[in-house]
C-alpha cells in the first residue's frame, strides 16, 4: 500500500506541474491537440499506478516526453502564425448579416442542431437577431447580435438608431502582417505604414495587434516596451 501511495502521489504531482507549465488556457479550453495529449497522459499515468511490476520511470518518461512535446508545439505556435493555424485552425464565420454560411459550416462539419444549440445557450432563438456568429478554434460560437437585439436595446426604449455593429478584421497579429486580411479589407501596405507612422511606430514588429472594422475604425495595441 505504501508503494502504491507514493507512486500515485509522484505521478499526480508530475501531471500537475506539467499542466501548470502548459498554461491556464490549456486547462480551460482544450484544442484538439491538447485533448489528445490529455487522453494519452491519463492512460499512461494509470498503468504504473496499478501495475507495480512496471518501473515508475517507464511511466514518468513518456509523460514528461509528451509534456515537453506539447510545450514545444506551444512555443512554435507562438512564434509562427502559419504553424498556429495548422495546429489550432482558424475562426470561421458561420453567420453573416443573419444568413447562415452553409459552406463554412460544412467545411467544419458543424451541424444546424449544434448551431441552434449554441445560439440558444447564449439567449438567441431567432437567426434574424444575429449579425455575426463566429466558430472559434475552441469549438465555441461567439455571437454578435444586431444592435436592436442586444440585451438593453434602443428598440425596447422606443428609440431608432442606426445599426453600428461591425466585425473587426485582424491586420497585424503579434508583429506579423496578415496580408490576405489586409487585401480583403481593401487596404494596402502604404495605408498600413501610414497608420503605424501616425502612432509613432516604425515597424509591424512593434505591434501586438491591429484591427480595422467595416467603418474604417482602427484599433492598434503596441507591444510592451516597443515605443
Amino acid at each position: 500500500m505504501t508503494t502504491a501511495f507514493f507512486r500515485t502521489v509522484i505521478l499526480y504531482f508530475i501531471l500537475m506541474i506539467g499542466l501548470r507549465l502548459m498554461g491556464k488556457r490549456q486547462i480551460g479550453e482544450l484544442e484538439p491537440s491538447e485533448l489528445v495529449l490529455t487522453l494519452i497522459i491519463s492512460d499512461l499515468a494509470a498503468v504504473p499506478m496499478q501495475d507495480f511490476g512496471i518501473p515508475l520511470v517507464n511511466g514518468v518518461f513518456p509523460i514528461v516526453t509528451l509534456l515537453c512535446l506539447s510545450m514545444l508545439i506551444s512555443y512554435f505556435s507562438l512564434r509562427s502564425i502559419r504553424f498556429r493555424g495548422l495546429v489550432c485552425g482558424h475562426p470561421t464565420i458561420i453567420i453573416r448579416d443573419g444568413k447562415i454560411m452553409q459552406q463554412n459550416m460544412a467545411r467544419n462539419r458543424f451541424t444546424v442542431d449544434e448551431l441552434l444549440e449554441q445560439l440558444r445557450s447564449q439567449g438567441y432563438s431567432d437567426l434574424s437577431a444575429v449579425k455575426y456568429a463566429v466558430l472559434e478554434t475552441s469549438g465555441q460560437v461567439s455571437v454578435l447580435p444586431y444592435t436592436k437585439a442586444s440585451p438593453i436595446t434602443p428598440q425596447v426604449m422606443g428609440q431608432t438608431v442606426q445599426d453600428d455593429v461591425t466585425l473587426p478584421t485582424l491586420l497585424i497579429n503579434d508583429g506579423h502582417v496578415m496580408s490576405a486580411n489586409l487585401s480583403a479589407s481593401g487596404y494596402d501596405q502604404i495605408w498600413l505604414d501610414r497608420q503605424l507612422k501616425d502612432r509613432h511606430l516604425t515597424s509591424p514588429r512593434q505591434v501586438f495587434f491591429l484591427t480595422v472594422d467595416e467603418e474604417g475604425t482602427v484599433v492598434c495595441v503596441a507591444k510592451e516596451g516597443s515605443r
